[in-house]
C-alpha cells in the first residue's frame, strides 16, 4: 500500500499579525493540515492561542475548491478536558493532548470523542510509549514530538526516530487506522528519514513560515517523500 503523507505547518511560526492570511496562504502552498500549538505558561514555559483564536481561523481553512483543511490542535496544556471541550466547539477537528497533563488519559480522550472530534496522544522525547497498552484502541492520532514541548525553532532530537519506529509498531499490531505524526524541528533535508521510521504526518513550522516562498518548501518536502 502507498502510504498518504501529510504536511501539517505549525501556525507558531506564522506571523501572528496576519494569521486568517497566513493560513490561507499556506493552504494555497499545499498544506495538507493546519497545526495548532496550544501552551498555557504552565504545561509548558509558553503562552500561545486560545479557542477564539481557533473558531476565527476556521473559516480560513479551506483550500481554493472551498473544502476543509483540518485543524489539528495540540494541546500542550494542565488540566485538559475543559480546554479541549472548549476547541471542539471551536473547530477542531483532531485534538491531541500530552498523557502526563491528564489524571484520566482514557477519559480525556472519551470526553474528546464525544465531541465528534478525533482524539490523539503527544508523546515528549523522555517519555515511554506505555500508555498506548491501555489506549490505542481509542485513538486516532499518535504524535511524537522531537524537540522538548514549549517553543518552536528547536532542533529535531535523533532518538525520535527510535519512538517513531515503536509508534509504527503499535499501530500495526493494533490494525487500526492511526496517523503518526513527528513535530519538531522538521525540515526537506530531514523528512525522508522520519518518514522511513513509520512517521506519514510531518509537523513544520520555522520551516516553512520563516521562508519566503512556502510553496518552494512544502514542494521540496514532497519530493523528499516521492
Amino acid at each position: 500500500m502507498t502510504t498518504t503523507y501529510r504536511i501539517a505547518p505549525s501556525i507558531l511560526s506564522a506571523d501572528f499579525a496576519r494569521l486568517g492570511d497566513e493560513v490561507k496562504n499556506v493552504i494555497d502552498a499545499g498544506a495538507d493540515w493546519i497545526h495548532f500549538d496550544v501552551m498555557d505558561n504552565h504545561y509548558v514555559p509558553n503562552l500561545t492561542f486560545g479557542p477564539m483564536i481557533c473558531q476565527a481561523l476556521k473559516p480560513h481553512a479551506k483550500n481554493k475548491a472551498g473544502l476543509a483543511v483540518p485543524i489539528d490542535v495540540h494541546l500542550m496544556i494542565s488540566p485538559v478536558d475543559a480546554l479541549a471541550a472548549s476547541f471542539a466547539e471551536a473547530g477542531a477537528d483532531l485534538i491531541s493532548f500530552h498523557p502526563d497533563a491528564s489524571a484520566h488519559v482514557h477519559r480525556s480522550i472519551q470526553a474528546i470523542k464525544s465531541k465528534g472530534v478525533k482524539a490523539g496522544l503527544v508523546f515528549n522525547p523522555a517519555e515511554p510509549l506505555d500508555v498506548l497498552e491501555w489506549t490505542i484502541d481509542e485513538l486516532d492520532l499518535i504524535l511524537i514530538m522531537s524537540v522538548n514541548p514549549g517553543f518552536g525553532g528547536q532542533s529535531f532530537i535523533d532518538s525520535a526516530l527510535r519512538k517513531v519506529e515503536l509508534a509504527r509498531q503499535w499501530i500495526e499490531r493494533s490494525g487500526r487506522d492511526i496517523r503518526l505524526e513527528v513535530d519538531g524541528g522538521i525540515k526537506a533535508d530531514n523528512i525522508r528519514r522520519v518518514a522511513d521510521a513509520g512517521a506519514d504526518t510531518f509537523v513544520a513550522g520555522s520551516a516553512i513560515f520563516g521562508k519566503p516562498d512556502y510553496k518552494a518548501v512544502i514542494d521540496q518536502m514532497r519530493v523528499a517523500l516521492a
